[in-house]
């Protein structure tokens, strides 16, 4: 697990509204452009996933990702790049 303070939480909670918002919703989960997004039982956690990395938005404004591959992060954060750039 690695904290990543180069990326703001107001955005990593924007793009989860936006996976929820606009994604398809299968198994409790929701899922858009490759990205998923759920949260546990009371809503003080949240999740986004793509391939091998989680990304887990905690109460109180921390978040840690979780990931195997270097590669897998640096796709991710292009991927939320891209989806606050077309949802301004």
């Amino acid at each position: 697990m690695m904290k990543n303070n180069n990326v703001a939480l107001s955005d990593l909670l924007q793009v989860f509204n936006l996976v929820i918002t606009h994604g398809s919703k299968t198994e409790g989960n929701y899922e858009y452009q490759g990205i998923k997004a759920w949260h546990d039982f009371d809503g003080y956690t949240c999740f986004l996933g793509y391939k091998d990395l989680t990304l887990t938005l905690l109460f109180h404004g921390r978040y840690t990702f979780g990931f195997v591959h270097q590669e897998t992060m640096d796709i991710f954060l292009t991927k939320v790049n891209k989806l606050l750039v077309s949802n301004a």
